[in-house]
């Protein structure tokens, strides 16, 4: 079975956080890493880590046990029961792992080591949307955008303290952030790892709080940045900033901005890539006889000759006036198909006209089909 993450790291938390900012960790956490939101792979596993983190870092009692235990407390796999020995597992599984765990979360010992609560530690990840119009998108764009954000407090820097003052090493645990408890249990007299109750984690202990932060070391505020949106960007793709999220925890470098690209759709316009697509509508004598017309483009209008007897559906390619090739060079191309648009609410003389026509051309007139229709006779010719 994988090992498991330290709840307090997937939260990007210290052991002494208070229930607010359990509460506030997991508000941002999860909306960054919804499935409905982030499609990355692995973001539906991340989900699931924090919430099942939040579950019992919320929970007074699961939180206790976990602080005491570990696992061991909140996970009924690893025991965690009360009276007996129901708490301890099953001994009977092939090798010792059931004692290991016993003696890894009572002495603190075993395979894995606990963190060093005063390393530094990266900040939270944020998430971030841009709408853009759909040429926007196609040339690029600078966006200054705004949110807000966790920063280092402007008065202390980070540190948490008043100024002129530093946090010191904690008298009672020495800076582990772990104090040892004696316990006696059925199997004897049992030492213990527990959050220490003067710094609560930290490992630090902070004689005047500093007035602006509290302590915290971090304050709320509108965070500004310029983001040049590449040419060619498309719905759905995004954009990592470094050092743009939260900021960090002793010392520690800010999170990432990841930006959210979502284009709009154009009137005129269908775009598959770098492919762009577009409907020409054209009448029965302009495709009969032949033309030369505008046609629209992201790039600006072209003319396009129309070759005589062109049939609906026909596919003119407009070469480099697609989107430009975001993992390339160049420009895609502009596809034109052509629409053939059926003229209706015709005036006696526009119908005389085309009885006349069909005439001269030994066509039938729609009264005299027989099964094939009056233009199906003409392209058959």
């Amino acid at each position: 079975m994988a090992e498991k993450k330290d709840y307090y790291e997937l939260l990007g938390l210290s052991k002494g956080a208070s229930e607010q900012e359990i509460k506030r960790a997991y508000r941002k956490l999860s909306k960054q890493y919804h499935p409905d939101i982030n499609q990355e792979s692995g973001a539906e596993k991340k989900f699931k880590e924090i919430s099942e983190a939040y579950e019992i870092l919320s929970d007074p009692q699961k939180r206790a046990a976990y602080d005491q235990y570990g696992f061991a407390g909140t996970d009924p796999n690893y025991g965690g029961g009360s009276g007996g020995f129901s708490g301890f597992g099953d001994f009977s599984g092939g090798g010792f792992g059931g004692f290991e765990d016993i003696f890894e979360n009572f002495f603190g010992g075993g395979g894995s080591s606990r963190s060093n609560p005063n390393a530094p530690r990266q900040g939270a990840d944020l998430q971030y949307s841009i709408t853009l119009e759909f040429e926007e998108a196609i040339f690029g764009i600078e966006k200054e955008i705004k949110y807000n954000r966790e920063s280092d407090c402007h008065t202390c820097h980070g540190t948490g303290a008043k100024s002129g003052t530093s946090p010191v090493t904690c008298r009672k645990c020495h800076g582990t952030g772990q104090i040892s408890i004696e316990r006696q249990t059925p199997l004897g007299r049992m030492v213990s790892q527990q959050v220490c109750d003067v710094c609560h984690g930290t490992g630090k202990e902070i004689k005047e709080k500093c007035p602006a932060c509290h302590g915290t070391g971090h304050e709320s505020n509108q965070h500004k940045v310029k983001v040049n949106v590449p040419a060619g960007v498309e719905d759905g793709q995004q954009m990592r900033l470094q050092d743009q999220g939260e900021a960090g925890s002793n010392g520690g470098p800010y999170g990432d901005l990841y930006v959210i690209f979502r284009v709009k759709k154009s009137k005129l316009f269908e775009r598959e890539g770098s492919e762009i697509f577009y409907e020409m509508p054209l009448n029965f004598v302009q495709v009969a006889l032949g033309d030369e017309v505008e046609v629209p483009t992201v790039h600006g209008d072209v003319k396009l000759k129309i070759p005589a007897g062109t049939q609906t559906g026909t596919n003119f390619r407009l070469r480099g006036k697609g989107a430009p090739k975001l993992r390339g060079s160049g420009n895609g191309d502009e596809h034109v198909v052509v629409k053939v648009v059926t003229p209706n609410n015709l005036d006696e003389m526009q119908k005389e006209a085309l009885r006349k026509f069909s005439e001269v051309s030994g066509l039938e007139t729609p009264n005299e089909n027989k099964g094939e229709g009056f233009f199906d006779k003409f392209k058959r010719r």
